[in-house]
């Protein structure tokens, strides 16, 4: 699809088109394949576990704390030592029934949440003063695009991004998938409007194959502008471009999170100046739902900056035409 990219990098005198480039060789093998095993291998180290009640569903973290997030409760812990200080507790009854995670934005915390696994599949954004740890608003999608799993906001862009979840799991009672895997969409959301969603994509089949029966339970940004996203239950985390044509994510990395067994992940983003911070390491954050813990890693950030538009195809003159088959 695409071809001697490293000769070309000599022509262009364009900075941004020349860093486009350079990270197109060096995510070649995904960006233009997309199959398991040519992705970039990566590995994370474990800084720390700590124990964390409500570590069931994700984590969400800022400057000084990190929140465990279960269905319908929320603890709020010290980043320092991990000291638990604060918990909002919903109940059984409702109306919070099942949240994914959460990301803190300026002092709130956003969680997606939904009615998984009932039906009819509703979903909605809920939101948390993290100073007083109250509930502040909802934003209902009602019967949509599938479970809300997560959302983030790009750190640079500002542009809020979301996961629509689908499984081809069958729940107790009923007869039928509950929407089936290949059906979850990674969504954006219009910059200003209230959730209203601009564009969607998919994940690669491959990628889709290892959620099933689940799915993506997991997604934040890295300080390198990169989307960062977990499954349901594998030890890894998954590093993802979108096109430039087409529906289809592209499927850069895969980074092996041993402590960790998918569902929310956060990046620990506090402290940028707005600048992306590229071929460095983070602190990420995610859980061990069998143990109930908190886990920090140090896992590696990509050595350019994520969202750069990738070229599409080449234009050829006479004689050069190629002859590209299809069906």
């Amino acid at each position: 699809m695409f071809h001697n990219l490293l000769p070309l990098l000599a022509l262009c005198a364009n900075p941004v088109r020349a860093q486009l480039l350079q990270c197109s060789a060096n995510t070649v093998g995904t960006t233009y394949n997309g199959t398991a095993g040519s992705e970039q291998q990566l590995n994370s180290t474990t800084i720390r576990t700590v124990p964390a009640r409500d570590a069931n569903q994700g984590v969400a973290v800022d400057a000084t704390h990190y929140y465990s997030i279960d269905n319908y409760s929320i603890t709020k812990h010290h980043k320092a030592n991990g000291t638990a200080i604060q918990q909002w507790a919903g109940s059984p009854s409702g109306p919070i029934i099942h949240l994914d995670g959460g990301t803190v934005i300026n002092g709130t915390l956003f969680c997606p949440h939904s009615n998984y696994p009932q039906s009819p599949i509703t979903s909605s954004v809920e939101t948390w003063d993290v100073a007083t740890m109250q509930h502040t608003h909802s934003h209902s999608f009602g019967i949509y695009r599938g479970s809300l799993t997560w959302v983030d906001q790009h750190p640079y862009t500002g542009v809020w991004y979301g996961a629509f979840a689908n499984y081809d799991r069958v729940q107790a009672g009923q007869v039928a998938p509950y929407g089936l895997t290949m059906n979850t969409q990674l969504v954006e959301f219009v910059d200003g409007v209230d959730w209203e969603v601009a564009r969607s994509w998919i994940f690669p089949e491959e990628l889709r194959q290892s959620f099933s029966p689940m799915s993506n339970s997991g997604g934040s940004f890295g300080r390198d502008g990169w989307l960062y996203v977990a499954g349901h239950d594998a030890s890894e985390v998954y590093v993802m471009g979108f096109p430039s044509a087409g529906s289809i994510l592209t499927w850069v990395a895969t980074i092996q999170a041993p402590e960790i067994a998918g569902q929310g992940i956060a990046w620990d983003r506090s402290g940028l100046n707005g600048t992306a911070v590229t071929g460095q390491t983070g602190s990420l954050y995610g859980i061990s739902r069998e143990s109930r813990e908190v886990v920090e890693m140090e896992a590696p950030l990509q050595n350019c900056t994520g969202g750069l538009p990738l070229q599409v195809g080449r234009a050829l003159p006479p004689g050069q035409f190629e002859d590209v088959g299809g069906d």
